[in-house]
């Protein structure tokens, strides 16, 4: 009797619980529900770990370590952030990256919405298919081809930029020239990845919103200003974004062109790092060079997004 009793008693507190436990799955309805979607982003998880946050760990080890690949590390404690501050060559290929990065988002956010302006509104068809197509082909050549045709073309002795000039300068090999000239030939190469993104934002713009202005009597720069830029901001804000991290990153124009030279006029931060990696052999200064880059572009996006309160229409 006993037992019958406890049965029934089990089965009633089943019975309220829902059909989950009842069933005997053995697990409560919340964490039953939670499963699948640990399920599905377990591998962008496991991704996550092993290519970010993996490498981002090892690194902060390894800067805590004097290595050189063969001999057994040293531990060396903050040395190398110390040997950071006072090396010369680190804070001129800082530098040298901040100015191209600034110099990389200012031409192509510029540049870019100008030509994307021009093929939106002046066009046929076919001719935008056609100008799309050659702006945005460079991006999809290889940085080794495109550095290996712009050496040809800058050459002193008989490259095409001389030549049409008429000038025997020799580009590459010129302290204030040579960084110039790399912004260019990274402005070539990249200009078409910009341009689609602010052309794609262009067409987002409501035809609507520029008639009710020019209805009002706005001329074509109000619309502009007081249309289209504020429509297209979150459009420019991505651009900028995207351009300014993927400028603080070169590395093969300056090691093709000029390898960093002349007297490190040209050495990026992501280059001067391979250097003292894998040409030098310290390890640990190296892990700590990758880090200063780390923050800065971790820094530098931060404050994007929080300027980007003042001006990105929402």
């Amino acid at each position: 009797m006993e037992a019958g009793a406890h049965r029934q008693r089990r089965a009633g507190r089943r019975a309220r619980q829902g059909p989950d436990h009842a069933g005997g799955i053995g697990l409560k309805p919340q964490r039953r529900d939670w499963l699948p979607g640990y399920l599905f982003i377990s591998p962008a998880i496991l991704l996550f770990v092993v290519f970010v946050a993996g490498p981002l760990v090892a690194a902060f080890g390894l800067s805590l370590f004097h290595w050189d690949l063969l001999s057994t590390p040293e531990f060396a404690g903050l040395d190398n952030f110390k040997q950071l501050v006072t090396d010369g060559a680190t804070v001129r290929a800082v530098i040298n990256t901040f100015v191209f990065a600034l110099a990389s988002v200012v031409t192509h956010i510029g540049i870019g919405m100008l030509l994307a302006l021009g093929v939106h509104r002046t066009m046929t068809r076919g001719t935008k298919y056609f100008v799309r197509t050659a702006y945005f082909f460079p991006f999809l050549v290889s940085w080794a081809a495109v550095a290996l045709i712009w050496k040809y073309v800058l050459d002193p002795a008989f490259g095409l930029a001389n030549y049409y000039l008429s000038a025997t300068t020799n580009w590459l090999a010129s302290p204030t020239l040579a960084l110039p000239t790399l912004i260019v030939v990274d402005w070539w190469h990249t200009i078409g990845y910009t341009f689609i993104i602010l052309l794609a934002g262009l067409q987002t713009v409501p035809a609507q919103l520029h008639e009710a202005a020019r209805v009002d009597g706005a001329n074509a720069w109000w619309r502009f200003w007081s249309v289209t830029l504020p429509v297209m901001s979150p459009t420019i804000f991505f651009a900028t974004v995207i351009t300014f991290i993927g400028a603080f990153q070169i590395f093969d124009p300056m090691v093709i062109m000029t390898q960093g030279g002349p007297d490190g006029a040209t050495r990026s931060i992501v280059q001067y790092t391979y250097e003292k990696g894998f040409q030098s052999f310290e390890v640990g200064y190296a892990a700590a060079l990758s880090l200063v880059l780390f923050v800065v572009i971790m820094v530098v996006t931060g404050l994007q997004f929080r300027l980007s309160r003042r001006w990105v229409h929402q």
